[in-house]
Order: structure tokens, then sequence, then C-alpha cells
């Protein structure tokens, strides 16, 4: 992954409408950043095969393959950030999303300004040293954030970027509640625009790989009206 946020950063768009796949390319490539596009789901996993990109704009409705099976296939082949983007006021869409690995999502119609502040972003907290070195253990759960390590009674977990740095500020945070306004910022970058969604689907989809019984959490504990706490 490369580290730097514009020259030579690569953004693959999926996008099937011509005139919004060209607006955007042409409001991204003003940032600096190298654009590929392609209209269908098959065309961004050919692409992203032959040149993995640094991030991932990917629409949810798309000919043949669509947008969420590219995003579930784009995850498994590694933790680039990916970005949903519908045209749909469902939320179902957003939650799908997410579900299927993305980091965040934007609506149709979006301003290109702040597609780039988002992308900005995830392309910073990608960067090295942004997470604290300590070795930390919560009971039967040790996170090594240098080395980018989860284990459970010994056994490693792979989690996402996202995921794993949820978790670090969880456990760095040695018991306090963190708002989903605290995690949008900390985790996401985002100190003046986010959806708490993004949270809610995070936290659950790192229960389903850290908890036990993700339905009866042990770890990531809920605090109504208030945030998330980890415990151990």
């Amino acid at each position: 992954m490369r580290q730097h946020l514009g020259v030579n950063t690569r953004i693959l768009i999926v996008e099937d409408d011509e005139r919004i796949r060209t607006a955007v390319r042409m409001a991204l490539e003003e940032e600096g950043w190298e654009v590929e596009e392609t209209a269908s789901g098959e065309g961004a996993l050919n692409a992203f095969t032959r040149q993995p990109a640094d991030v991932v704009l990917i629409d949810i409705m798309l000919p043949g393959i669509d947008g969420f099976e590219v995003c579930r296939s784009i995850r498994r082949m590694g933790d680039v950030p990916i970005v949903m983007v519908t045209a749909r006021a469902d939320s179902h869409d957003v939650v799908a999303g997410l579900e299927a690995g993305a980091d965040d999502y934007l609506r149709k119609p979006f301003d290109p300004k702040e597609l780039s502040a988002r992308i900005r972003a995830l392309l910073r907290r990608t960067r090295t040293g942004d997470v604290p070195s300590p070795r930390i253990q919560v009971g039967q759960l040790e996170v090594l954030p240098e080395e980018g390590v989860v284990r459970h009674a010994g056994i490693e977990i792979h989690l996402t970027r996202t995921e794993f740095r949820l978790l670090v500020e969880l456990a760095t945070a040695e018991g306090r509640v963190l708002s989903r306004e605290d995690l949008l910022e900390r985790v996401w970058g985002y100190d003046y625009f986010g959806d708490g969604r993004l949270v809610d689907v995070h936290v659950r989809r790192l229960r389903t790989k850290i908890e036990p019984d993700p339905a009866n959490p042990r770890y990531v504990m809920t605090v109504r009206g208030m945030g998330y706490k980890l415990q151990g």
C-alpha cells in the first residue's frame, strides 16, 4: 500500500453511468491522483487483479456482478480502502455495503470535494505509525498494534484495516467509553462528516471475529446513549 496522498496514488472507479464516471475521474485527477475507470463489476475485478488500486470507489448498482459482490471479492484480496456509492435512499443498501466490507459510503448526488476529503482521510490512516506500539492484553484478547496482529486465546484473527484500527482505539482508551463521533474522528479521520452507522456496522463485524459469542459480547460493550468501550 502506498503511503502518500497524491502523486502515484491510484484510484479505481467502478461506475456504469459514463457521465458520472467521467465527472468523478476529472475531479480526482485535478487532485493529482492517477485514476482508472471501469463500467462493470467484471471489469473492476480484472483491473484490480492486474494492478491493485490504493482506493476503490464502487457503485452498488452495476450490470452483471453487482457492487456488493465486487466489494466482497476485492476485500478478500486485501485491505484496500473501499467506498460504496448508492443512489438509493434505502439504508439497507448502506448497511449491506458496509457488511460486504466497505469502509465508507456516499449517496448520489455527492459533492466531488466531499469525495476527495473522504479519500484523503482514508489514505491518511493507511500510513505507518498511526497506531501506538505497545502490546495490549484484554482478557484472552492480545493486540499488537505495531505488527497489525490480533490473537484470541493464542489464535490469530484476521481483521480488516478498519476493524483493526477500531479495536486499537477501543483498547487504548483503557476502559473509557468512546462515542460514535470520537470513533469516526479517530478511526476514519472524519472531524466534520460521517455517519454513526459506519461505527455500528464495523463494531458488529468486529464482534463476529473476536467475541466467543457475538450476540452476548464480553469485550466490545455498548454503553447505551454514549458509545462503546472495551472491557476485559
